[in-house]
């Protein structure tokens, strides 16, 4: 993929959850949310202060991630559905 976001964005793939509920019951895709849980494909420098220093970035590639319902901008690269968001609106790292 050449795509690199820039400054304190992150590029997200979301993970699909279960189609079938704990008791066996099949979710239609009408019924569906969108799972807040995906995989970071790629990330930027990071932000920079006042004073020019660089921020690190505290994800990485291959992290997965939880982040809030509305989080992100849908985009299409190379025909994959893969979100743009900020790092701040990652809530956190799964491990």
């Amino acid at each position: 993929m050449a795509f690199t976001p820039l400054h304190d964005r992150v590029l997200v793939r979301r993970i699909e959850s279960d189609e079938k509920t704990a008791g066996g019951l099949i979710i239609p895709d009408s019924a569906k949310e969108k799972p807040a849980e995906g995989e970071v494909v790629s990330v930027g420098a990071g932000a920079r202060k006042d004073s020019g220093e660089l921020i690190a970035m505290d994800v990485k590639a291959g992290d997965k991630v939880l982040f809030g319902k509305w989080s992100g901008t849908e985009v299409k690269i190379d025909g994959e559905d893969l979100l743009i968001m900020k790092e701040s609106d990652i809530l956190g790292i799964m491990s």
